[in-house]
């Protein structure tokens, strides 16, 4: 299996994809207006403690208080007996689990109050009208590990399934720490078969940069930033760079020249396949991305057997429809069913990647009663899966034919950081007939005139519901003018929405 990474740099984007076998599998977005808040550290102060909600609210310098839940704050040592010890729950970096205590939360108001600084790190980035999520428990990435300032912890990742190699990575770093500077450490799954060497390098990079934060936390004031995540480029490199990685191409000489000198420094023996892209015709056009991406942005996903996918993302989840089209099969109703659902589980595993949805989605398969076919269509999903960064959790398929799912979500999806609602219609996806707006008028001229006097009216309306109402409408046109005792212009506005209208009184 083979991968390439492409980076296109433009003075006020940057996009990054990821291609496996020539078909895109991940695309991520960062512009200069609004640059994600992922992984950065602040100094913040505590605004409001809820104890109802076991919440409260931080103030760290954002347009929004940033959300911090009592599981994501560090208890003091009174209250767990070890220093550093998480309030519950799972931190994660790129999907990777970092092990935490599980007894119970105490109260919130016993591990905070108002007006206390907190140093803490973005887990979510502010999605919608929701402020960021925040963590007390501190982690810093690299490439090969994940260091936990405040954390104890010696964990590795559960995607390095050998467990002879678990066991030496584990062994590795246990004697590389220094017991005299405590801290937790993960191992990242680019750690695997990595050596002693390697390994040290990145304790002492992960070392100077916590010291860094300390020295720039010892001056700063609250909603002051001490920690600023890499660029989106360094840091794609910095974890999407493994072995099964061909060569990443950048557009730009200047990204080019800092992603080799990154490269240099940080991950030495592939350095050698990062490589600048010249060429006249456009990066992503040239390995079909583009099309890709607007393909991304449609509700509907065709596939190859004819069958197609319909994805809808709403405020509480996103739901995918499978069906089978055009596709009839050649046997019975079950095998078309089962086909039809295996190439879909496969599909559906690649658009919630690439399209970044996440939270809580439920897949509407086509009904199967073989209980074997549901089993292979599980496991199917379960494999494509396998391959997210993101952390996925799939559930038992109901009755019904419906797999619920949830995906780690962190940042806003594709379409919501390309797209904003309809003007049309709000966001809804639908529009009012022109018959609903006909009738909503007549409403509207009644209601006007019994609360005001004039001598005639006049209605703008979008040229569809003129033509409406003067076409087809007209004698309801005429008896309301009689019922009213009052004439009734019409004029169509070309810039009038289809839902947009107007009762002058003249």
């Amino acid at each position: 299996m083979s991968e390439e990474l492409l980076i296109n740099v433009t003075p006020r984007e940057t996009r990054v994809a990821l291609v496996e076998n020539g078909m895109l599998q991940e695309v991520q977005i960062e512009r200069a207006s609004r640059r994600g808040y992922l992984g950065n550290i602040y100094k913040g102060r505590v605004a409001r403690v809820m104890p109802g909600m076991q919440a409260a609210f931080v103030e760290i310098g954002l347009e929004r208080a940033a959300f911090l839940h009592a599981s994501d704050i560090l208890r003091p040592p009174s209250l767990d007996g070890e220093p550093g010890a998480a309030a519950g729950g799972e931190a994660t970096i790129e999907g990777e689990p970092a092990p935490r205590a599980a007894s119970p939360v105490p109260p919130i108001n016993e591990l905070i109050r108002e007006g206390q600084e907190l140093l803490v790190q973005v887990v979510k980035d502010p999605i919608g009208t929701k402020g960021a999520r925040i963590t007390t428990h501190l982690s810093l990435p690299s490439r090969l590990l994940v260091m936990l300032p405040f954390g104890r912890t010696l964990g590795v990742s559960a995607r390095i399934e050998d467990e002879a190699e678990r066991a030496r990575l584990k062994e590795l770093v246990g004697g590389l720490v220094d017991p005299a500077r405590p801290a937790g450490w993960i191992v990242r799954t680019n750690a695997e078969g990595e050596s002693a060497e390697a390994l040290s390098q990145e304790i002492d990079y992960l070392r100077r940069v916590w010291g860094a934060v300390e020295r720039r936390i010892a001056g700063a004031r609250a909603g002051e930033r001490v920690y600023e995540e890499l660029s989106l480029p360094l840091r794609a490199i910095r974890d999407l760079l493994r072995a099964n990685v061909e060569k990443v191409r950048i557009d730009s000489r200047e990204m080019y020249e800092r992603a080799v000198e990154f490269g240099q420094q940080f991950l030495p023996e592939l350095v050698e396949r990062i490589e600048h892209y010249p060429g006249e015709r456009p990066l992503f056009d040239l390995y079909g991305v583009e099309d890709e991406i607007q393909k991304a942005l449609q509700k509907e996903v065709p596939l190859k057997s004819g069958g197609y996918l319909v994805i809808d993302q709403t405020e509480a989840m996103t739901t995918v429809d499978v069906n089978t089209g055009a596709f009839l099969g050649s046997k019975s109703l079950e095998e078309t069913a089962y086909r039809t659902n295996l190439e879909a589980a496969q599909a559906v595993a690649r658009q919630l990647r690439l399209r970044n949805l996440g939270g809580i989605v439920i897949i509407d398969f086509i009904d199967m009663g073989d209980d074997e076919h549901k089993r292979q269509v599980l496991r199917t999903l379960e494999k494509g899966l396998a391959r997210d960064h993101a952390k996925t959790q799939v559930f038992d398929m109901s009755p019904l034919g419906l797999v619920e799912m949830t995906r780690k979500r962190t940042t806003d999806s594709l379409a919501r950081q390309l797209c904003e609602p309809c003007v049309a219609c709000g966001g809804r996806g639908i529009l009012k007939t022109p018959e609903t707006i006909c009738y909503e008028i007549f409403r509207e001229i009644t209601r006007a005139v019994r609360q005001f006097d004039a001598g005639k009216l006049m209605v703008l309306a979008a040229p569809r519901v003129v033509s409406k109402i003067l076409d087809e409408e007209s004698a309801a046109v005429v008896e309301l003018e009689q019922f009213i005792g009052k004439p009734i212009s019409f004029k169509a506005e070309e810039q009038y929405a289809q839902e947009q209208y107007d009762v002058v009184l003249l």
